[in-house]
């Protein structure tokens, strides 16, 4: 029934409601026509109230004016009905900034630092004073117009009013919800809880909740492993190979263009199954540093069911037997696996030895006796026959006292300098 936007008609009948009709006409008149104050006018700033003085200070000789107040009287005709009781105060300014929350209820402000010039917005959106403005002394802001420019974050304020949060007791208080929220204070590295009541994004005020509703204290231990990563918890180089491991299984099989028995492991997967693996092992942390005590052993070998362990075991051991007889292991946060051994601890041996039922061949670096790479390669044939010899020479030249047959793959290996009694 009234010719003007929801949020401006929102405006108008609350305002009638509260006996405050001619105001909240004036005020959706100036909303919904041209700006009244100029650009270039001294002292204005984005105040809504200083249009309203010029409303009155121009009435009969501004054509704006007079635009805007014709429209103010065309809404106060619409407005049917008898309007509430004025109030005692209804001449205080406070009551423009409250009308203004009735049609811009996401445009609630809170300023980010006493005397600055951005604020927050109920909608989780920012905006500034591109300029000095005397509305930056207020801590609470509705803002009615704003405007961003191409590659600017914030939007920028040009007519707002202010608001006193003591209106979010009475009049405003159907724009305030509660909220109980857990959260790490990451200065003391301890979990707080707290009710908050808020508008919007908003904290309105706070209390600290003495105890914890245990639901909602899980997900916030869950969120801040989301949030730092899974890094925050006790893993040790053990357990990310044994994550490697499977994960390598895992994509041999899916290579094949089949389906795989061994689960995503990968920190993704993990993050989207705390639920699953981590929060029954929750219950006693309290502090960022109990993370640390955790056993993770314990919460990511129940991924994993049985045979599936025994599986892991004989298709991606952690080592390989090596002629010599040394038990070498093999590093899986490379692919394919890397064998680092002594070269003299494989004479004997003709073939690169395979993993996961012979599907893969590992990458041997083979180390002279200092421990230095002196070949990497996954066909350990053709180094014998190919390289061998050129390698050996170099060798001989820098470790003389250590054994370096002719023929490889005829002698015997050693873990030492030489063959023992030779």
């Amino acid at each position: 029934e009234l010719p003007a936007h929801p949020r401006i008609t929102h405006l108008l009948l609350r305002g009638h409601g509260l006996g405050l009709g001619r105001l909240a006409a004036d005020l959706a008149a100036l909303l919904v026509e041209r700006d009244i104050q100029r650009g270039g006018e001294r002292g204005g700033g984005c105040d809504i109230a200083n249009r309203l003085g010029l409303l009155e200070a121009r009435a009969g000789r501004h054509a704006g004016a007079q635009r805007v107040r014709q429209l103010a009287r065309q809404f106060r005709s619409l407005l049917r009905g008898p309007g509430g009781a004025a109030p005692a105060d209804g001449d205080d300014p406070r009551w423009l900034g409250a009308l203004l929350a009735f049609a811009y209820p996401d445009r609630i402000a809170q300023q980010r630092r006493e005397g600055g010039g951005e604020y927050r917005l109920a909608n989780g959106r920012a905006a500034i004073f591109a300029e000095p403005d005397a509305l930056m002394k207020e801590p609470w802001l509705v803002i009615a117009e704003l405007g961003s420019r191409q590659g600017q974050r914030e939007e920028r304020i040009y007519r707002a009013a202010a608001l006193d949060p003591a209106m979010f007791e009475r009049t405003l208080a159907e724009l305030v919800s509660q909220r109980d929220e857990l959260d790490w204070d990451e200065r003391e590295g301890v979990l707080r809880a707290e009710r908050q009541r808020r508008i919007g994004e908003l904290v309105l005020t706070r209390e600290p909740l003495a105890r914890l509703d245990e639901e909602a204290r899980s997900s916030a231990l869950l969120g801040l492993v989301r949030r730092k990563g899974l890094e925050l918890l006790p893993w040790t180089p053990e357990l990310r190979q044994w994550q490697s491991r499977i994960a390598l299984l895992r994509q041999l099989d899916l290579a094949d263009g089949g389906t795989s028995q061994w689960p995503d492991v990968s920190d993704a997967a993990l993050l989207d199954r705390m639920d699953d693996w981590l929060l029954p092992y929750l219950g006693k942390v309290s502090r960022l540093a109990h993370f640390a005590q955790l056993d993770m052993k314990a919460m990511l070998v129940t991924l994993l069911p049985w045979p599936l362990p025994q599986r892991l075991d004989e298709l991606a051991p952690t080592s390989v037997r090596v002629p010599s007889g040394s038990q070498i292991r093999l590093d899986y946060s490379e692919s394919p696996p890397v064998l680092a051994v002594r070269l003299q601890e494989l004479f004997g041996l003709a073939q690169t030895p395979r993993i996961a039922g012979g599907r893969l061949t590992v990458k041997l670096h083979l180390l002279s006796p200092a421990r230095r790479p002196v070949q990497v390669t996954q066909d350990l044939a053709s180094f014998w026959q190919n390289t061998y010899a050129e390698v050996r020479k170099d060798l001989k030249g820098r470790y003389p006292k250590h054994y370096w047959p002719d023929d490889p793959l005829i002698a015997e290996p050693t873990a030492r300098a030489k063959p023992r009694g030779s």
